[in-house]
């Protein structure tokens, strides 16, 4: 299966095109950091498709920290040097602002072709509550662990 997480800082703006068919297209530039220290920061080119790109063109801007979850495609371009580059590209399924996710306004919500609505949090500090008086902890805990779980619920 190709999937693939990516945290990224948007570069330019999103452009919204159209194809033939008159399917809305969204493409942006996102760099992201090298796999070391040293190495320096990547850029991919991300792309979605239909209602989800005119809803990037809207909510998402140069200069955000985003995540976005999609599939992974590489694309040959013949060069006028007589030479073919290979670029990566990812497809968007699904964008999140990042420090956004616990805020209750309309910007918080992701932007997906198809929302999840069990998307755990990163940035969490404490155990989710489950029914009235039910926590995590008491739960979903072995005999003698109590308190010593971490904070991701899987």
């Amino acid at each position: 299966m190709n999937s693939c997480i990516l945290m990224a800082k948007i570069v330019t703006n999103p452009e919204l095109r159209y194809t033939p068919d008159q399917l809305a297209l969204a493409s942006m530039l996102v760099e992201f950091s090298g796999v070391g220290p040293n190495d320096p920061p990547g850029t991919m080119k991300a792309v979605g498709f239909g209602n989800l790109a005119t809803e990037i063109q809207q909510n998402y801007h140069e200069g955000e920290q985003v995540i976005i979850q999609g599939r992974l495609r590489m694309n040959t371009i013949d060069r006028q040097e007589g030479f073919k580059e290979k670029k990566a590209e990812l497809t968007i399924s699904h964008l999140y602002k990042v420090g956004s996710l616990h805020e209750n306004s309309p910007s918080s919500n992701p932007v997906s072709s198809g929302s999840p609505n069990n998307v755990v949090p990163i940035n969490r500090t404490s155990s989710p509550s489950y029914g009235d008086n039910n926590s995590y902890d008491d739960e979903f805990h072995e005999e003698g662990t109590k308190g010593n779980l971490d904070d991701i619920p899987f």
